[in-house]
């Protein structure tokens, strides 16, 4: 994919030389011919042996039109059509680069070149994907270089949350950026990516880096994480086994603990319902109990769903008590 970028590239840039090429061949062409209409020749003489005179016409052109508009007319002529190649060519960005690069190269040498870089406030972005997303390159210079777009392009990178771009001549840029925190990981859809506080995507996959942070998942977790992740770091003794936080209907959470339990919390009041749970954990060890569900969604009771193993032991508790009770009866 990237060898046929590159054949491309190279080919528009073929063209776009043979454009500048035939303009070049054509200004030497005009030179040449305004060089040589300096010295006009000597009127030939005619048969009468006296200077042949124009035709009316001609002499009337000659006497009213403007010296060397010919040249003028051929010129524009010349450029015109080297433009129309130009822009039909699809060459306008070629066009634009090779001048940019012509007016940074003639500033480098005039003492404009950028000499020193300072950068304050990187922390997950290194120098080089800063000047990268700002625009700046080994070509550009300072004279020409504008500060407020590549703020502009530095703000529009997600990592970045504000940035000041400087100016100090002869030489020296410096570049005073504040990034974003990576808060959690989200995960939608089957795809997981690291998010800020405010849920702005920070990266479109989860590094082993940021493995640590806190999960949540489903449609709007993202923007609602914040508050709901603020709220569980209240109770200790649930946010310790937490493993996920998921949004269910963009409405109430459900998290999973470490053991594999899923917790059903309500709509509202979820912290009545995280402390009920801290005390039932510490007195009762809830957590630990052989169950797979716990379900807190009405507000008058708790439920809570026993494993296939404990279910099939209460089970066949209650059917010894029941053939104790009759075998008593009899």
């Amino acid at each position: 994919m990237h060898g046929g970028g590159r054949l491309a590239w190279s080919s528009r840039l073929s063209g776009f030389q043979s454009d500048l090429k035939a303009v070049a061949i054509a200004a030497v062409a005009l030179l040449r011919h305004k060089l040589s209409r300096r010295r006009p020749p000597p009127p030939r003489p005619s048969h009468l042996g006296r200077p042949e005179q124009p035709s009316g016409v001609i002499a009337l052109l000659e006497k009213y039109t403007p010296r060397r508009i010919g040249v003028v007319a051929t010129a524009v002529i010349l450029l015109g059509s080297a433009g129309l190649g130009i822009v039909k060519g699809g060459h306008i960005d070629e066009f634009v680069q090779a001048m940019d690069d012509a007016r940074n190269a003639v500033a480098n040498i005039a003492g404009f070149r950028i000499e020193q870089v300072a950068i304050s406030g990187r922390k997950q972005l290194t120098q080089d994907e800063i000047l990268a997303i700002g625009g700046v390159n080994g070509r550009s210079s300072l004279l020409f270089l504008d500060a407020a777009a590549v703020r502009d392009k530095l703000k529009a990178n997600p990592w970045i949350a504000e940035a000041t771009v400087l100016k100090f001549y002869p030489g020296e840029l410096q570049i005073d950026i504040v990034e974003r925190t990576a808060f959690a990981r989200w995960q939608l859809d089957g795809r997981a990516a690291v998010i800020a506080d405010d849920g702005a995507v920070l990266e479109p996959y989860v590094a082993r880096r940021f493995m640590s942070l806190p999960l949540v998942v489903g449609s709007g977790a993202g923007n609602r994480a914040k508050d709901f992740l603020a709220l569980l770091a209240r109770y200790p003794q649930v946010q310790a086994q937490t493993r996920a936080a998921a949004l269910i209907g963009e409405r109430r959470w459900n998290i999973w603990l470490t053991n594999g339990l899923v917790i059903r919390l309500p709509e509202h009041d979820v912290g009545n319902s995280l402390a009920m749970l801290t005390k039932l954990d510490q007195d009762d060890r809830l957590f630990s109990r052989d169950i797979t569900a716990i379900d807190m969604r009405l507000p008058d009771r708790l439920t809570v769903r026993l494993s296939d193993n404990a279910a099939k032991a209460r089970e066949e508790l209650f059917k010894d008590k029941k053939s104790k009770k009759k075998a008593g009866d009899a």
